[in-house]
């Protein structure tokens, strides 16, 4: 809902106030206090205690004050007699009469209540009274005060000329008379003579005198670390985040003593691998210290397997130099070539160049062969930065290339440009996460069974034409985001680099520790100085080569802990984290890899997928934390499942998953999401598929009935994907597709469906014909991200949740500026029902499922178009009230 500025005639403001200002810049009227015209001579009754704040001695403070009081009594003709008298070497009064019949006759009964109490109150101890009545007398004088100017009107006007001259000599610190006269009435230093003198008496120096009120100290700081200081449950651990940290540095000195900088050792890219040299030779460079020889051979010498032999240094590096021919490349662009490795056993094997880029598949023996890439004209960049700045909102469309088309085949980087980039650039969506670039042999693996790391998915075209994807998504603004995986590789021997060199440990750990038992594949060994010298260049790689903002780093469970979390559910206690399980090697690579990404772009955006919960995750190194922008909040997906598997949804319990939405650690941002593509693959279902099941096939036409199922569904679909936008953490993510409601799930060409695509692909044409109900969701999604461009409500870091009713089923939160109402009842509607609010504000309904455009009854329209008063009284914890 949106929240408006009430009727302005009781401000100063004017009324054509902008949405944020109608929250944030609303003069606010404490309960059981009239609303009245703000004028500057209401300010002008109170400039004494004004000047005190301001800094003026206690004897001048004294004197103004009588003066001021002086010249009341005469303005009310000597029917207010309001004495103020102060001594310092007595205690605190204030003694207020009113000698006046008139007024007396004319006050209400309320103030003859109050001032027979006062009378009372004269007797018992005076400093009692200043104590408990001091608010009160406040109020009493600024409404006797507006009195007497609606009385008296000439008088005022003359006043206010004196009053303007002697603001001038009164405001000594220069601060702005008109900026103090628009401050809420709550906010002005309306203090008495007694409250100057206490203020004078503890009067801080001089230098002091000019500065703000500084804010509330907060929690005292008990470490070096904010980690520590925002939990302090972890001081407990501060030893072994010392340890990590101090493991950090050393390395990062280490690799800075050795090459210069982290980045130059990042750029290991340029010179590993095949690259031409300015007088057209070629210069092979490959890391094995395992093995005994190594030649170069392909389609350029025939297959020669004895012809160009690398030799050796001390570090286990191996050159060759192949001449050029007239000047030019001996080895032409496109062609084949391979790698004879002499294993440590002498035994010869054909393998690809580790830090090939690019490779073809062999149609008859369908292994993959390296190809040496070097076209004559290089890509030339169109977008003239080479990363974009990170999005105001991040909203992710996460994307598989291959599996992009309507037609059951494997789509190209180009069709990809051509036809998606559109479709997500009209949804709203700000960047876009594209899965299984880095080189994968098998499709079915989903992109993560990596198994050439520098090499870019040939399935999907060239590396030119990934450069224009991303090119062309850097035109429409959108935030390119690679999803890398580190945390494992393919234990493919022919492909890949397992075994490379005849040993189980190049770049990999040795024996059983370098193998993951559930995902079959390699581990890679963090505490090698050349492991982290690939690994880091392959971040820098793509970032610089192919201009990536971002990085989803995948599977990171896996480098923090030697178990990998395999078979292990993390409980949340701390000492799972800091235990001998924590594998400090693979998390002071991470370390590296974030300060080194966000060397090269400080504006790039890395993102965690972590299942166990590690603390700091998305805090700095200096904080005590590894670095990443953002993490992965994977509960609410799996909670989602949960509820449409195991639940019936009138008995959704509220509480359990607002805790699941909410529960997240303070100051590190998340991405929420109701399903990725990890709840869609086979053995699994959409989240649509979940709601409607048979149904999508028979009832989805609009010219069929509506039934209970479709019309239930489509409303839970619609809050589902709304509660998770707004309430599950500071970003938002959508696999492509189910922002429709794909149907069923995703199912990779394998033997056992006969190596189909029919499930393998995106089924734009359901969304897109104007006849099937889809469209109905899709126009939610886009009106989700519209309303957040217009609100930027989901980076806020502001949200508070004010109710959870059970029996309704109703949640109300606030995040940002707005207020969020969700009725999630299988069969009941509310009228006016109380609804607890923060804005003292009237409220408009800006965007609501019931609309017809998304499958509603239009029930909320005249909440489009009118106002909801609001009631000054608290309700649900908030200070306000209205009724929907």
């Amino acid at each position: 809902m949106e929240l408006d500025a009430e009727d302005h005639e009781n401000t100063q403001e004017t009324s054509d106030f902008s949405f944020e200002k109608s929250f944030h810049g609303k003069k606010k009227v404490r309960k059981g206090t009239k609303k009245k015209k703000s004028h500057k001579k209401t300010k002008d009754l109170n400039e004494p205690n004004t000047s005190n704040n301001l800094g003026n001695s206690q004897s001048e403070s004294q004197s103004e004050s009588q003066k001021e009081i002086k010249d009341l009594k005469e303005q009310m003709d000597e029917k207010v007699e309001n004495v103020i008298k102060e001594d310092k070497k007595e205690e605190d009064l204030i003694e207020i009469k009113d000698d006046n019949k008139e007024i007396k006759e004319n006050e209400n009964k309320e103030g003859k209540k109050v001032e027979e109490e006062k009378k009372e109150e004269v007797k018992v101890d005076e400093q009692k009274i200043v104590e408990e009545k001091k608010e009160e007398k406040i109020e009493e004088n600024k409404e006797k005060a507006e009195e007497v100017k609606n009385n008296n009107e000439k008088q005022k006007e003359e006043e206010n000329k004196e009053n303007k001259n002697t603001e001038e000599n009164k405001d000594k610190n220069g601060n702005d008379k008109e900026k103090e006269e628009e401050k809420p009435k709550e906010e002005q230093n309306l203090k008495t003579n007694d409250e100057s003198k206490k203020e004078e008496k503890e009067q801080k120096p001089e230098e002091d005198k000019n500065k703000k009120p500084s804010q509330p100290e907060g929690p005292k700081k008990i470490s070096e670390f904010d980690l520590i200081n925002q939990d302090p449950y972890l001081k407990n651990f501060e030893w072994a985040i010392k340890r990590r940290n101090e493991h950090f540095k050393n390395l990062l000195h280490q690799i800075e003593s050795n090459e210069k900088s982290l980045e130059n050792f990042s750029n290991s890219y340029q010179n590993m691998g095949l690259h031409v040299l300015p007088n057209g030779d070629i210069k092979y460079r490959e890391y094995a210290p395992g093995a005994r020889g190594i030649a170069l051979f392909g389609e350029f010498n025939n297959w020669n397997r004895d012809q160009y032999w690398a030799k050796r240094d001390q570090y286990g590096f191996w050159e060759l130099i192949i001449p050029n021919e007239d000047g030019k490349p001996r080895i032409k662009h496109k062609t084949k070539v391979k790698c004879n490795v002499v294993l440590n056993n002498g035994q010869w094997a054909d393998r690809n160049p580790i830090w090939i880029e690019y490779l073809y598949q062999n149609t008859q023996s369908l292994i993959f062969d390296g190809v040496f890439w070097n076209p004559e004209e290089k890509y030339v960049w169109k977008y003239p930065k080479k990363h974009m700045p990170r999005p105001r909102s991040l909203r992710i469309y996460e994307a598989h290339v291959g599996m992009s088309s309507f037609y059951p085949k494997i789509t190209t980087y180009k069709d990809f440009a051509e036809n998606i980039l559109p479709r997500i650039k009209k949804l709203g969506y700000t960047a876009v996460q594209l899965m299984a670039i880095m080189h994968h042999a098998n499709y079915a693996s989903f992109g993560y069974h990596v198994n050439n790391f520098f090499a870019i998915s040939s399935l999907f075209g060239t590396p030119e034409e990934l450069m224009e994807l991303i090119d062309k998504a850097h035109e429409m603004g959108l935030f390119m985001i690679m999803d890398i995986v580190h945390s494992h590789a393919s234990s493919n021997v022919d492909d890949g680099f397992n075994n490379w060199d005849g040993t189980d440990y190049l770049y990999f750990h040795g024996g059983k520790m370098g193998h993951h038992s559930l995902w079959d594949s390699r581990l890679f060994n963090y505490s090698s100085y050349e492991t982290l010298r690939f690994l880091l260049s392959n971040c820098a790689y793509y970032s610089e080569k192919f201009r990536f903002d971002g990085f989803r780093f995948d599977g990171i469970t896996s480098i923090l802990y030697r178990n990998h979390g395999i078979r292990y559910s993390f409980s949340g206690d701390y000492k799972e984290y800091f235990s001998d399980n924590f594998d400090e090697d693979g998390g002071v690579y991470l370390m590296l890899a974030n300060k080194l990404l966000h060397q090269i772009n400080p504006e790039v955006i890395t993102i965690a997928e972590d299942v166990s919960g590690m603390p700091g995750l998305c805090l700095t190194v200096e904080q005590g934390g590894f670095g990443f922008d953002y993490r992965l909040n994977m509960s609410v997906s799996d909670k989602w499942i949960q509820l449409l598997k195991e639940y019936k949804d009138e008995n959704w319990n509220m509480g359990n998953l607002i805790f699941t939405l909410t529960n997240r650690r303070y100051n590190e941002k998340h991405v929420g999401y109701c399903e990725s593509h990890d709840q869609s693959i086979v053995g699994d279902k959409t989240i649509a598929m979940w709601l409607f099941d048979k149904e999508m096939y028979w009832n989805m036409s609009c010219n069929s009935p509506e039934t209970i199922i479709i019309s239930r569904g489509m409303s839970l679909h619609k809050l589902i994907r709304m509660i998770t936008f707004a309430l599950g953490g500071e970003a938002y993510l959508c696999f492509m597709g189910n922002e429709f409601g794909h149907p069923e799930w995703v199912d990779f060409p394998r033997p056992g469906n006969g190596f189909s695509y029919a499930h393998c692909r995106r089924r734009w044409d359901l969304c897109d014909n104007k006849n099937l109900r889809y469209k109905y969701l899709y126009n939610w999604d886009v009106a989700m991200n519209k309303l957040d461009d217009v609100f930027n409500f989901i980076s806020s870091p502001f949200q508070y949740v004010s109710l959870k009713h059970e029996d309704d089923k109703i949640v109300v939160f606030e995040k940002g500026d707005l207020l969020f109402i969700f009725n999630f009842h299988p069969n009941k509607s509310f009228e006016n029902y109380k609804i607890g609010t923060k804005w003292g504000t009237r409220h408009k309904i800006v965007l609501d499922s019931d609309e017809f455009r998304f499958f509603g009854k239009g029930r909320l329209e005249y909440g489009h178009d009118h106002f909801f008063p609001i009631i000054n009284e608290g309700w649900n914890n908030r200070p306000n009230q209205f009724n929907l």
